[in-house]
């Protein structure tokens, strides 16, 4: 039986015994996050705005199996948000309309989540009102024309059905239950809100397609009202697609046992706490861009030094070799060599392991002094992608 045929749905129930201790540090760990972020200076803290807000776009898609190009993504947020573009203007539709789905949700905390506002957000997810090769039924509950709502894995004949949603007959009455609650929750904490409302929704499965994204979103969204702030610091969905298979496996086993989702939530908040503290973790290549800016702002750089260290300290997908140097600014070879010698000189780059025409260049581990001489943003192995 699933949840939604228990006589007693919507009635979830929880523990609050159970769940206060972790609550508690769950809020502590948010707190001391976002303490640590206010502490930063407005460019330091939009940097890793920009950082969390890709890092979830982009992660949120990926758990569903689409790869989104991180660089477009961000150039999408910067631009809503009135940043630097980094230098990647070509628009994506699919790209942003994820974009928009995760910045109304986020930014837009505060406004009532409405019927027509998840529509619009579905809309946005499938511009081109279909799901690769097949037609959906966008900006709209689903009507179940081809059969039941179900998630299904594996190749034709061997399909393994995991759940079979509601009905389409009863989207009308269970998304308005859902969004009442969602909008008057009662005593229950902001945090668990989220929790239940990713579980709740998923288990509606009210479109045809993007309901763990519009799921996560409004989880996200829940997040955003329970710290009161828009500025997202961490990534939820970027942990989640950490724990994919686990996260998998846990809205299974919660959309068959009962109502009662004690065990879900506590899942739900360790996922969050290991968010936080990879946020604390990742506050380091931050400040690092930060610090390296402040530590050489009496130098002089051309726009096109900017632009390369910029994509070196945001961590840099690759190899940066002379010949992408000059596809990223645009500019020859001979240019691209000038300024990649110019900062050998002063030490700002070194030379990667390798020589000829795959020779690629690195940040120095000791062009910041204020920070540790470890490995810099931006340092990979492997071959370039694309190139």
């Amino acid at each position: 039986m699933y949840n939604w045929q228990d006589p007693d749905w919507p009635r979830f129930r929880q523990d609050p015994a159970l769940l206060a201790d972790r609550l508690a540090a769950t809020r502590h760990a948010q707190g001391r996050l976002l303490g640590s972020m206010e502490a930063l200076g407005f460019e330091a803290r939009s940097e890793a705005v920009l950082r969390t807000l890709t890092d979830d776009v982009v992660k949120t898609s990926e758990i569903e199996g689409e790869l989104l190009s991180p660089d477009r993504v961000r150039s999408s947020i910067a631009v809503r948000l009135g940043l630097d573009a980094g230098g990647v203007p070509a628009r994506d539709r699919d790209v942003d309309g994820i974009v928009d789905v995760t910045l109304d949700a986020t930014r837009n905390h505060a406004a009532p989540l409405t019927e027509d506002r998840l529509f619009g957000w579905h809309a946005a997810l499938f511009p081109t009102g279909r799901s690769g090769l097949r037609r959906i039924c966008t900006g709209t509950w689903r009507d179940d024309a081809d059969g039941p709502m179900q998630v299904i894995s594996g190749p034709i004949g061997r399909r393994r059905v995991h759940y079979v949603a509601p009905p389409a007959e009863r989207l009308e009455r269970e998304m308005g239950a859902f969004l009442d609650w969602f909008e008057n929750p009662g005593s229950m904490d902001p945090v668990l809100v989220a929790g239940l409302a990713h579980l709740w929704f998923v288990s509606i499965h009210p479109f045809d397609d993007g309901n763990g994204r519009i799921a996560r979103a409004v989880a996200d969204m829940a997040l955003a009202r329970s710290e009161g702030t828009a500025e997202r610091f961490y990534s939820m969905s970027g942990q989640i697609r950490l724990e994919r298979d686990d996260y998998y496996e846990r809205l299974e086993t919660s959309q068959k046992s009962g109502l009662d989702v004690t065990n879900w939530q506590l899942w739900f908040l360790g996922c969050l706490d290991r968010a936080t503290a990879n946020a604390m973790h990742g506050l380091a290549a931050v400040l690092y861009k930060a610090r390296f800016w402040d530590a050489h702002a009496a130098e002089s750089f051309n726009k096109r030094q900017r632009k390369a260290l910029n994509r070196l300290l945001d961590g840099f997908d690759g190899r940066l070799t002379s010949s992408r140097w000059a596809r990223i600014n645009h500019c020859s070879q001979d240019s691209a060599n000038r300024d990649i010698r110019d900062l050998l000189d002063r030490g700002l780059l070194v030379r990667g392991p390798g020589g000829g025409r795959a020779t690629s260049y690195e940040l120095a581990t000791g062009s910041d002094p204020d920070v540790e001489p470890s490995e810099p943003p931006g340092r990979h192995s492997g071959p370039e992608p694309g190139f």
